[in-house]
């Protein structure tokens, strides 16, 4: 069935997003009957301040483990705590109480050594795991990339059969990849793991894709290079946020069905970087960027 499209201010618009809203709340009332006190490592992050506002709203109580001091967070009623995911110490103090956590922290991008990457990412999510262990945490949901996956080369339809890369362009990737294997390894019948991989995320308190588009945008420095037919997948916030939630409800239940397993995650609407730029450009009324 092809998807046609619906006006964001349509009746019909309006009707679909109240029933996404009434499922997530579905969603997080399942998760407050299962879980009491959740960890958000890197709560400070554009996701994890997602997925704190909505733990929050369902009335659980969050504990944000970052290493700068993010007073908004502490304004919604997030109980924040400094440290270093790389800190075995910080790690373990700040899960105490918790029986749930959500390892959303990790170092990107594609500078740097190989260290600098895997100190947080892998030595960091053998904290995350060592914790819950020790702790009797029994859910662990970390948040991992589809570059775990991508040797450079172009990947069209792939699902979760895909086998891990064989090489990596970078540190990042590599790290990511490790760390995914660790988490998934270490599910066991006291502790369920599940590792997604979210796509390129975009949405309302952006900070990064967004403003640097705009601001590029406004100097004149915004140009397009290479191929402009190659698709990327992203998706919204709200809908990782979203499947954060799902899938912790899932590991919850009695049959934790998804538990010892890696999901991608995207809004299923590939796009090529050119026309995604120019929305954004069109949503602060500056002029289309092209190809020079």
């Amino acid at each position: 069935m092809s998807a046609r499209h619906v006006s964001a201010r349509s009746p019909e618009a309006t009707s679909v997003l109240d029933g996404f809203h009434a499922l997530e709340q579905a969603a997080l009332h399942a998760l407050k009957a299962k879980a009491s006190h959740a960890l958000v490592t890197g709560a400070g992050g554009f996701l994890g301040k997602a997925i704190c506002q909505r733990l929050l709203a369902s009335g659980i109580r969050v504990t944000g483990l970052a290493r700068g001091d993010y007073p908004e967070l502490t304004d919604m009623g997030v109980n924040m705590v400094r440290g270093d995911i790389a800190d075995k110490t910080a790690v373990l103090d700040a899960m105490k109480g918790c029986d749930l956590v959500f390892h959303v922290a990790s170092k990107a991008g594609v500078w740097g050594s190989k260290q600098s990457y895997f100190s947080p990412n892998v030595d960091g999510a053998a904290n995350v795991i060592s914790a819950c262990q020790q702790l009797n945490i029994s859910t662990l949901i970390y948040t991992s990339t589809p570059s775990v996956t991508f040797a450079g080369e172009d990947e069209s339809g792939i699902d979760e059969s895909a086998p891990y890369a064989t090489h990596y362009l970078n540190h990042y990737g590599e790290s990511k990849a490790v760390a995914e294997k660790m988490v998934l390894e270490a599910n066991s019948g006291a502790l369920k793991t599940l590792a997604l991989r979210p796509h390129l995320i975009w949405g309302p308190e952006d900070p990064h894709l967004v403003p640097r588009v705009i601001d590029r945008a406004k100097a004149g420095r915004l140009k397009l290079v290479g191929q402009q037919d190659k698709l990327v997948d992203t998706i919204y916030v709200g809908n990782a946020a979203y499947a954060h939630i799902l899938a912790a409800v899932n590991l919850c239940s009695e049959d934790a069905s998804a538990a010892g397993k890696a999901y991608f995650l995207s809004n299923d609407e590939p796009i090529t970087m050119a026309a995604m730029l120019n929305k954004i450009l069109a949503c602060a009324d500056l002029p289309a960027v092209t190809q020079r």
